[in-house]
């Protein structure tokens, strides 16, 4: 359901934008949650919308405000962190979009991102292993072009609660040692942020679950992550050359299920264009 919101916002904002309509931030806010308004069991916004562009997306906790507001353009990135309250459950995703045509840079970051965000998704963990462990899974694709970012990597989420909660979380401060444990659900949410510039930041909320390894080292359980949130991942921002086969096939994978589960939720023939804005975005990547 907050999938099936979020595709028909960003349907209806890339028509619009790219068509040279007047979108400001705070016209995104009121378009985001009028839909989340709109899906069965919504209650409330789960924090203040983030809907920064270009150089207010390089700002970590933004806060568009009437009067002051950037307007959304093609020429640089639009980054989109959002959540709902729902009475069974609680989401928090962001996105980061570009209207018009990416610079090779603007790419080469994105994709960086990705490849992190693919990689924290992606692990294998044993039993006990605390969150601070996993951090640099998500970082070493930035770290490898010297970049990085300035915040932790995931925060705990309760199940219609608050969507900042503990005790567990994925960030390099070493001193919370809880260790994940199957059915938490923590965010995955590197970035990039160039001040001044434009911000990048992809996330997904993620729950714990066992793993069936092939082998079973000291007798423990082996744990991964399953993805809950389904929202499309641009690709016109991806660089393909950045990405093994691998995370083709694991966003290939994403994109299937994301298409599969969201686009029985989007209605009829009146919401025709965000269905075909959903089956393009979801379509699979082209071969390199």
């Amino acid at each position: 359901r907050d999938g099936a919101a979020l595709a028909a916002a960003f349907a209806d904002l890339e028509g619009s934008v790219s068509g040279g309509e007047r979108v400001s931030e705070v016209d995104v806010d009121l378009l985001v949650t009028g839909l989340r308004a709109s899906q069965t069991g919504y209650l409330d916004n789960s924090f203040d919308t983030i809907a920064g562009y270009g150089p207010n997306g390089a700002m970590m906790h933004y806060k568009a405000e009437p009067g002051s507001s950037a307007v959304l353009g093609t020429s640089s990135l639009f980054l989109l962190d959002s959540g709902g309250q729902y009475v069974d459950g609680t989401t928090d995703v962001t996105r980061t979009m570009h209207f018009g045509e990416p610079t090779p840079r603007e790419r080469e970051c994105f994709t960086r991102v990705l490849k992190g965000h693919i990689a924290l998704a992606t692990a294998v963990f044993p039993e006990g292993t605390p969150g601070f462990v996993l951090d640099a899974f998500a970082r070493r694709p930035l770290w490898a072009a010297g970049l990085d970012y300035r915040h932790g990597t995931g925060h705990g989420v309760g199940a219609a609660l608050a969507v900042h909660e503990g005790p567990h979380r994925i960030a390099h401060q070493f001193e919370n040692k809880v260790p994940l444990e199957a059915g938490m659900i923590v965010s995955n949410e590197p970035g990039y942020y160039a001040d001044g510039e434009f911000g990048i930041r992809i996330e997904n909320l993620l729950v714990v679950v066992e793993k069936n390894t092939p082998h079973r080292f000291g007798d423990k359980t082996y744990l991964g992550f399953d993805p809950l949130t389904l929202v499309p991942i641009q690709r016109r921002l991806i660089d393909l050359e950045l990405l093994d086969s691998a995370e083709i096939a694991y966003l290939d994978t994403y994109h299937g299920r994301v298409r599969k589960e969201v686009l029985p939720l989007m209605g009829g023939a009146a919401n025709e264009a965000a269905r075909s804005w959903l089956l393009a975005s979801t379509e699979p990547l082209p071969p390199r």
